[in-house]
């Protein structure tokens, strides 16, 4: 089960949004890790293997949900 991180940066109009293998919880320690440090960096890698490297000072937010799929159409039930 993936799931998808969104992450809101200062200045910034768009939110950086990617689907991560890792776990809820993982994604969870390593933005707390990164936040507590004095100059962290939030990295995290995903699903395709992609390494995604923020300055903690320059996050807004960061929402982990579910990327459960939702079904859109004529195949949805």
């Amino acid at each position: 089960m993936s799931v998808e991180v969104k992450i809101g940066i200062e200045n910034t109009a768009r939110e950086l949004s990617l689907s991560s293998a890792e776990a809820a919880d993982k994604v969870y320690a390593a933005v707390t890790a990164a936040l507590a440090a004095a100059d962290g960096v939030l990295e995290l890698t995903d699903d395709k293997g992609v390494r995604i490297l923020v300055p903690a000072g320059k996050i807004s937010y960061v929402e982990v949900g579910s990327s459960e799929s939702r079904r859109v159409g004529f195949g949805a039930t």
